[in-house]
């Protein structure tokens, strides 16, 4: 089959590749119809996640059709011929954190845990096209791909909904969603969201269904700002203000009830001196993240209030505010998207039209054509936000 490939540091390859098989009884094989790019893949491309091998195969949002089930699937739970949105953190359904809901903390879904713990102290879950530290498995820039686990990860759906509709609810729907959710947001709340791509425009969408009385994007490129404001959000551009200081003035002077960081570990910073600082220690190793918006958004929320990291982070920061994190009474709650506690809520939701995952959608492409998508994804090429790649 063909399929997306890691090929070396900013470098990636679509070529042929050995068809996935039936490896557990638990095991599916989806025949792909959609895929998309992730803003978390360009950390495997920039080289900032370790344990890439080339001719790994990429990508961990992905929906399409079951050809082939497992003899351990229960038929009531999948069958052939179902389409279906397969969730980006792989989850066995019966340890303890998927007890809890917490399924990207799965105990016994990622075989290389022991190479997990080493850098988070702690394993966390298999996760789809994203290097051998969350378990080494094939993603969905492909024609086809093995899902482990499938009686308790794939959403089927039933609907006429079409891919785009719902293809997001593999991640970046279900992670903007959390970080909202997270925040406990009030009917007063004012939230600003750190990063207008993909997650950080649904994590807005997310923030005012959820009741926030205003919604505040901070990011720098035009055409991300001008989208969240055809969304009916409030804009900041950080290369022409002071972030802090403009958010002091729309607040009242009290900062933001409720931030989120949906930026990580490659944010940049409106001033050349700091963003230099932390460019030049990440680009040398001395740290793993470049953490201007997780400074920026402790900072600038209120005193009591609550920080929500969804954006991406794999290692070590510097200068990081602890002063004012506990001296200042602020939340800081986080993780990796439990994605399959949201999907058939979200999914309830797009059906009664109170979230368009499409809004984001600004490419689509054919598979073969992944690594130009690569290109103009990665540097805002053509005012891309998103792209979908049609396997």
């Amino acid at each position: 089959m063909r399929a997306n490939t890691w090929a070396g540091r900013n470098n990636v390859k679509v070529r042929d590749v050995p068809d996935p098989k039936i490896l557990n009884n638990r095991d599916a094989i989806v025949k792909i119809t959609s895929t998309a790019i992730c803003g978390s893949d360009l950390h495997l491309v920039d080289g900032y996640v370790p344990t890439m091998q080339d001719g790994d195969v990429m990508g961990h949002e992905f929906m399409g059709e079951v050809v082939e089930v497992g003899s351990g699937v229960p038929l009531n739970k999948l069958r052939v011929g179902d389409r279906v949105v397969v969730p980006f953190p792989i989850a066995c359904g019966n340890c303890g954190a998927c007890a809890a809901e917490l399924y990207s903390c799965c105990e016994n879904s990622n075989p290389n845990a022991g190479i997990a713990e080493k850098m988070f102290g702690h394993p966390v879950a298999g996760i789809f096209g994203y290097s051998h530290l969350t378990g080494g498995f094939a993603g969905g820039q492909a024609q086809y791909a093995r899902v482990p686990f499938a009686d308790v990860g794939p959403l089927k759906i039933e609907s006429d909904l079409t891919d785009e509709q719902v293809l997001f609810l593999s991640d970046i729907l279900p992670t903007g969603f959390m970080g909202a959710d997270l925040c406990d947001i009030q009917k007063t709340d004012v939230v600003a969201v750190w990063g207008a791509g993909p997650v950080g425009q649904l994590a807005m969408d997310s923030a005012r269904v959820l009741g926030a009385a205003k919604v505040i994007a901070i990011d720098k490129e035009p055409y991300r700002l001008q989208m969240a404001e055809r969304a009916g959000h409030t804009t900041i551009n950080f290369d022409e203000v002071d972030v802090r200081s403009r958010l002091l003035e729309l607040t009242g002077g009290r900062g933001p009830d409720k931030c989120i960081d949906a930026v990580g570990m490659e944010a940049t910073h409106g001033a050349a001196h700091i963003h230099a600082y932390d460019r030049v220690k990440q680009a040398v190793r001395s740290e793993t993240e470049r953490p201007h918006a997780l400074r920026q958004a402790i900072m600038s929320c209120r005193s009591g209030g609550i920080v929500s990291v969804i954006g991406v982070y794999g290692g070590f920061l510097d200068k990081f505010p602890a002063g004012a994190w506990m001296n200042r009474a602020l939340t800081l709650r986080t993780g990796q998207c439990h994605v399959q506690r949201y999907m058939k809520p979200l999914l309830r939701r797009i059906e009664r039209g109170e979230i368009d995952p499409t809004r984001v959608i600004t490419h689509t492409l054919p598979l073969e054509e992944a690594e130009r998508g690569f290109e103009i994804f990665k540097n805002k090429q053509d005012q891309c936000e998103k792209v979908v790649l049609k396997a």
